[in-house]
């Protein structure tokens, strides 16, 4: 029976591996390393003489290098692997001959000791026995059952460890196996990490891989995590901005997770907690230097110089609003002065505001404008209560209320983003640093126009309008005005329509609250009123005769 360490694809972990090398090697001769001649060169093989029947047959590929350039010319001498070929030519390879020699190196290397020997590397191909790793220049074989893989191909290139579980010096083959090296990494890891974890020293680590969320550190033969909240005082850090692989760093064990088997390190612990000195040395309220580390859309991180950062939001920039992005104001390596605004030791959180330390603009708008004040401005924020109008870093508000004499009118309605418009000065809050702003302020009410062409007792007439709970609406000309409920005597209601011709007089005029009202009840006694003294009048010219005749 033939059996290849590349083609073990049917045998199972309990089948005796050794015995099956064994059986094989009385089937056939896996080859030899000789020494040959190169008989002749064209395009694509190389024909070299090794002591046989007929010259075997070399890929021209093999003895290129990466420039393409030939390695050997004819005539050269040059160690080959022999096999037997399926005819009379043999099979001949130079960068086989090459790798037999490595791995009888590292054979030797190893020596009779070789068991659980730990060998890292990478997997380079799969075959249908299992998995091909390569280490500084040696291939290993992995067969299947020994991998602990799952068989896809997202395996290539992946960096392993293992360890050596046989050695075949005749067949240039070692043998290794991922699964036995996690049956003793195991033990072995679980007794250091506790060791690292109890002495409480500092180790020297390499960095393995990194991670979004951390880094493997290798110390002492174990692997544990550095949490990228755990590399920096100044708060969580992408540690691709730092480190690279391969490097060199000094780390501590803080913690060792047995049942998971999950060690950490950290960075950050080695040094004193400068958080200890933030709270001794700062206060909310002081004014510091510091340097731009880092801007982002939302605001920028400032680098306060004893491993700590602040936070600047894009708001505590500027006292304008219309900041787009940081980068409009700030660059990375300025110099500023902020103001501390908030010191969260346990969150680790410190906030910074620069528009602190700048004149606010509402000191310098109330030293330049007085209530009363015409002034134009750009609507800023548009809202379902009214808009936000800018004044230069400054914002006033003008309410619905306050713009349209019509009440069923709304600024975002009538006003776009950015539009320039007239507005009145109309107070001016100085404890809550607000203003107000009117526009309707700036021309006459339309009460103030109806006030000019009727007075009180005036009989005026409207269509009906709008018919509410306490009363009803009548349009005069463009002046809305009520009729309440106890005024539409005599006329009932439920009788009324809209659209409906009503007439009365005009009751009650308020210029500063654009209010009208009118009352059919108050036209009734009024009517009442001319009839009686139109009467008196008649009774005065009555004479004696007037009354008595009658009774003639």
């Amino acid at each position: 029976m033939r059996v290849v360490l590349e083609n073990l694809e049917g045998f199972e972990e309990n089948e005796d591996f050794a015995k099956l090398l064994e059986e094989s090697e009385k089937s056939y001769d896996s080859g030899t390393i000789k020494d040959g001649v190169i008989v002749s060169i064209n395009g694509e093989y190389a024909m070299i003489d090794v002591g046989e029947k007929i010259e075997g047959r070399l890929n021209i590929a093999e003895i290129k290098d990466s420039g393409e350039n030939l390695l050997f010319k004819e005539g050269d001498k040059i160690e080959v692997y022999v096999s037997q070929g399926k005819g009379e030519r043999p099979n001949v390879s130079y960068k086989k001959a090459i790798r037999s020699k490595k791995v009888q190196e590292k054979i030797k290397e190893l020596g009779e000791d070789y068991k659980d020997k730990v060998i890292e590397g990478k997997i380079i191909r799969k075959n249908k026995g299992g998995y091909i790793v390569e280490s500084d220049g040696i291939e290993y074989f992995m067969p299947k059952f020994n991998s602990s893989l799952r068989d896809d191909a997202k395996n290539i290139d992946k960096k392993i460890k293992a360890c050596v579980v046989n050695i075949r010096p005749d067949d240039d083959s070692i043998v290794i196996s991922r699964k036995r090296f996690f049956e003793i990494d195991d033990k072995n890891q679980s007794e250091v990490a506790k060791t690292l974890v109890e002495s409480g020293k500092i180790y020297k680590g390499i960095i393995k891989s990194i991670t979004a969320f951390g880094m493997f550190i290798e110390v002492e033969g174990v692997e544990g995590l550095v949490h990228y909240t755990e590399i920096s005082h100044r708060g969580p850090v992408n540690p691709a901005r730092y480190y690279k692989e391969g490097d060199e760093v000094e780390v501590k064990a803080i913690s060792y997770d047995e049942a998971k088997r999950r060690l950490s390190f950290s960075i950050k612990a080695i040094g004193e907690d400068p958080w200890k000195e933030i709270q001794k040395e700062l206060k909310t309220g002081y004014a510091i230097k510091v340097v731009v580390s880092n801007i982002e859309p939302y605001g920028a991180f400032v680098d306060i110089g004893n491993d700590i950062e602040g936070f600047l939001h894009i708001s505590e920039i500027s006292w304008s609003k219309d900041i787009k992005h940081p980068e409009e104001y700030l660059k990375i390596g300025q110099e500023i002065d902020v103001e501390v605004i908030e010191i969260d030791s346990e969150n680790r959180r410190l906030r910074v505001s620069l528009k602190k330390l700048l004149d606010k603009p509402f000191n310098d708008f109330i030293k330049k404008h007085r209530i009363g004040d015409v002034i134009k401005g750009k609507i800023a924020t548009l809202t379902d209560f009214g808009a936000f109008v800018n004044f230069g870093g400054l914002d006033g508000l003008l309410h619905n209320d306050d713009t349209f004499w019509d009440r069923g009118q709304k600024c975002k309605d009538i006003f776009t983003i950015g539009e320039e418009v007239e507005v009145k000065l109309t107070k001016i809050d100085k404890e809550k640093e607000k203003i107000s702003l009117s526009m309707k302020a700036l021309k006459p009410s339309p009460t103030e126009e109806f006030a000019q062409q009727y007075n009180i007792d005036d009989v005026v007439n409207g269509k009906v309008v709008d018919i509410r709970d306490f009363g009803i609406f009548i349009k005069i000309g463009d002046m809305d005005a009520l009729i309440k409920n106890e005024d539409l005597f005599p006329l009932k209601k439920e009788d009324i329509k809209i659209d409906d011709d009503i007439e009365g007089v005009v009751a009650f005029i308020d210029k500063t609250a654009n209010k009208v009202r009118v009352s059919i009840k108050r036209l009734e006694r009024k009517k009442e009123k001319d009839e009686l003294k139109a009467f008196n009048s008649n009774e005065d010219k009555m004479t004696l005769g007037d009354l008595i005749k009658d009774r003639i």
